[in-house]
């Protein structure tokens, strides 16, 4: 890379951390069926499935979650981006936190529980005093899971310390519990406002996108409530009418964003689409909870189904957008949105058990693979050098 290019992708959090989100998402899942299908070991130092689970939710989330809000704060308080040399830190502390997971059988014990277990606090203690400056409270409620998100990183770290395994359980449940929070409070603000702006431009019925406070209220409540039913009940039928009614209000909620309108434009109808995932997610949650389903099932439709689609749907919209280009997906982007929506439902039917599940894992790797990898293809020119206007 040039210097102007080193420049330009050091300018703005968004750049540099999607780059590192598609990167490391690729380098997970090689690894992970390396180490299923090619016996391939991996000085680790973890379970190889809680790794694996780790580095998805803690890793590669986290490097899409700190681009998006790192970005978004800008447009929410006005203040400067971060950027040169504090982003390069913060990049670093993610990049040194993944290093420490993949050799963390040669680091001293507690090494990488230490060095990973940063990244969150930071992230959100920069997060919280942009806000408290700019008298932002509204967007308060995302430092509270930030912070939340870094003590379940730690109890999974502890978990593996002290061989408990309940501790890597709840963390791996909280860490799915706030991630779909923050899919359904960033998704809330987005989704409609971008179908509607979209539809006004071309003269389309903008007010068949209805948002309701009420709704939203209610939707955000359930959905928040899916994380303490995890934690203190985990399963039963208690639990399951809590999800599955969280399902529900999610489900009116993307009903009435009458999404079906913007099927002529790939960069809204994915975000619709990564929103269904959540729903799907929820309602197999729900039956989980029920025992009627396998926890894997719910997990990869979360994990694969909306977080891979959400990530990649606001990632290639976010990218032309704040770098001035037009927000039309680049030739042959689509297929980044038919292979990632390949790999979730490959992924879920394997978990289901209603495909070969060896055929089901290499699909889902593949199609996730050449999602992430189509996006650094088509993208890396445009997150790599100036804004255009």
């Amino acid at each position: 890379m040039t210097n102007s290019s080193v420049s330009a992708t050091f300018s703005y959090p968004f750049r540099v951390f999607f780059l590192a989100t598609a990167l490391y998402g690729i380098a997970v899942v090689i690894a992970w069926m390396s180490y299923l299908f090619g016996g391939i070991p991996l000085p680790l130092g973890w379970t190889s499935l809680h790794w694996h689970s780790h580095e998805m939710l803690y890793g590669f989330t986290s490097a899409a979650i700190a681009g998006f809000i790192l970005t978004a704060v800008c447009n929410w308080t006005g203040a400067p981006p971060l950027k040169g040399g504090k982003l390069l830190a913060l990049v670093g502390l993610w990049l040194a936190g993944r290093l420490s997971l993949w050799t963390a059988s040669w680091l001293p014990a507690g090494t990488a529980m230490l060095i990973d277990g940063l990244f969150f606090p930071i992230l959100a203690l920069y997060l919280l005093q942009l806000l408290l400056r700019h008298g932002n409270q509204r967007n308060l409620v995302l430092v509270a899971i930030l912070l939340l998100l870094g003590m379940g990183n730690l109890a999974m770290h502890w978990g593996f310390l002290t061989g408990k395994t309940a501790w890597l359980v709840q963390g791996e449940q909280l860490a799915f519990g706030l991630i779909t929070l923050i899919m359904i409070v960033i998704g809330g603000r987005i989704i409609p406002a971008f179908s509607r702006n979209w539809l006004r431009q071309r003269g389309g019925n903008e007010g068949a996108v209805k948002s309701s406070n009420r709704t939203d209220a209610i939707t955000l409540i359930l959905s928040a409530a899916v994380i303490p039913v995890d934690v203190w009940l985990g399963s039963g039928t208690v639990a399951a009418l809590v999800i599955l009614a969280a399902a529900a209000a999610n489900a009116w909620r993307l009903w009435s964003w009458s999404g079906w309108l913007t099927r002529a434009e790939p960069l809204l109808w994915i975000l619709h689409l990564g929103y269904a995932w959540i729903i799907a997610g929820l309602l197999l949650k729900g039956m989980a909870a029920l025992n009627l389903i396998a926890p894997s099932v719910w997990q990869h439709a979360l994990g694969v189904g909306a977080m891979g689609t959400l990530i990649l749907g606001v990632m290639t919209r976010v990218a032309l957008g704040h770098t001035g280009r037009a927000l039309t997906l680049p030739t042959f982007g689509v297929i980044i949105y038919l292979a990632i929506s390949i790999a979730a439902l490959s992924r879920v039917l394997a978990a289901l058990g209603w495909i070969n599940y060896s055929f089901g894992l290499m699909l889902a790797a593949s199609g996730w693979t050449l999602a992430f990898a189509l996006f650094l293809l088509l993208y890396w020119p445009i997150l790599t050098r100036p804004r255009i206007g």
